[in-house]
This record gives C-alpha cells, sequence and structure tokens, in this order.
C-alpha cells in the first residue's frame, strides 16, 4: 500500500507538548519550608497516600502560557513585554489559611493550600498582569476566573475544606517558569523583582 503524504503546512503526526509556560509566585525558604512540614502532617491526618511535591515546586500560578512542543520564544517575549509592564508594583503580602481537595477530578485531586482576606493583593495582581497580557497580545490566556493556591499533592481521596495554621510571605518577585511535562522539572527563564 502506497504510503499517504501530508498536505504542506499540517504534519501528519502532531507533536505532543513536552513544555508548559506559565507566570507564577514562589514563597520564599522558611514558607516553602512550613509549606512541606503542613504537607506531610495533612497527608498523615488524613492518609493520604500522593506524596508531597518537593519543595522547590510550590508556587502560586498566576497565570498558564500554553503547553507546547518546545519553548515558543514569541511566547517568552510576549510574557517578558508583559510582566515588565507590571514589575514597578509593590511587593505583596501573601497569606494561606485552609487547605481543601479540588474535587473537579474523579482520581489524582489537587490536595492545595487557599485563602481568604490573605490572598486579596495576589488576586489583585495576578489580575493587572492579565491586564498587561492582553496588551502583549497573550489575552487568550488571561483567564477571568482565578482560584490562588499551593498544591500540596494529588491524591485520589477528596479532602473536605479545613483551616490550617496561615503560612505567609511577601512575594517581592514573579517568575515566568519553563515547566518539563512529565519530569517534574520547573526552570525559572526569567525572574522580576516587584520595584514599587
Amino acid at each position: 500500500m502506497p504510503e499517504q503524504s501530508s498536505l504542506p503546512g499540517f504534519d501528519a503526526s502532531p507533536s505532543q507538548p513536552t513544555d508548559r509556560l506559565f507566570f507564577a509566585i514562589f514563597p520564599d525558604a522558611n514558607a516553602s519550608a512550613r509549606i512541606a512540614e503542613l504537607a506531610l502532617q495533612l497527608r498523615g491526618e488524613h492518609e493520604l497516600h500522593g506524596r508531597p511535591l518537593a519543595r522547590e515546586r510550590f508556587h502560586v500560578t498566576l497565570h498558564h502560557l500554553g503547553d507546547y512542543a518546545g519553548v515558543r520564544s514569541d511566547i517568552v517575549a510576549m510574557a517578558g513585554e508583559a510582566a515588565a509592564a507590571v514589575a514597578t508594583m509593590a511587593p505583596f503580602e501573601v497569606a494561606f489559611d485552609r487547605a481543601a481537595s479540588f474535587s473537579s477530578a474523579p482520581r489524582n485531586r489537587p490536595f492545595v493550600l487557599r485563602g481568604g482576606d490573605g490572598v486579596t493583593a495576589l488576586m489583585e495582581f495576578q489580575q493587572a498582569l492579565g491586564m498587561a497580557m492582553k496588551k502583549a497580545g497573550l489575552g487568550r490566556w488571561a483567564k477571568p476566573g482565578y482560584t490562588p493556591h499551593v498544591t500540596l499533592l494529588y491524591d485520589d481521596r477528596c479532602v473536605a475544606e479545613q483551616a490550617v495554621e496561615t503560612i505567609g510571605w511577601t512575594a517581592r518577585e514573579f517568575v515566568l517558569v519553563h515547566s518539563l511535562l512529565g519530569k517534574s522539572r520547573h526552570v525559572a527563564l526569567a525572574r522580576w523583582p516587584l520595584r514599587g
């Protein structure tokens, strides 16, 4: 049987995404250590089987910028333009005081830290970054709904929301992250200090 040719501009076998880009805020070393301790404590209390994320992977996603086969330099450039527009904002406090499972998935649910009033400034920053992304050509990634959280681990069990000891830090920078999909590895492509 003859081999089927592909049409110009259409790949016969589309590439699997291997790379994810997103903006994030990372906790400082002290907060990251406290998050790791809390993850282990809650894992034991709720008899969860999922392994807590590595300390260096704890973060708060601000905006997802897509999954690609390779790092897209055009997306990185537009992200840099958007980031520069909000880097003039002042550092702000972030505090998480609740833990719960996201119950949208039937299995492998994220078990996360969430916050109330302690994430108000974070949400304002996320919205400002979203507006800057729209102006820089990344509007399709600036989603209106946002639930700030720090993922602790993934587990099949669904844990109801509960109060926990508040963990907070001052967000002094934000980061453009390159996640290597399936490899549990994050690489900081660029950092912007908040200079306000």
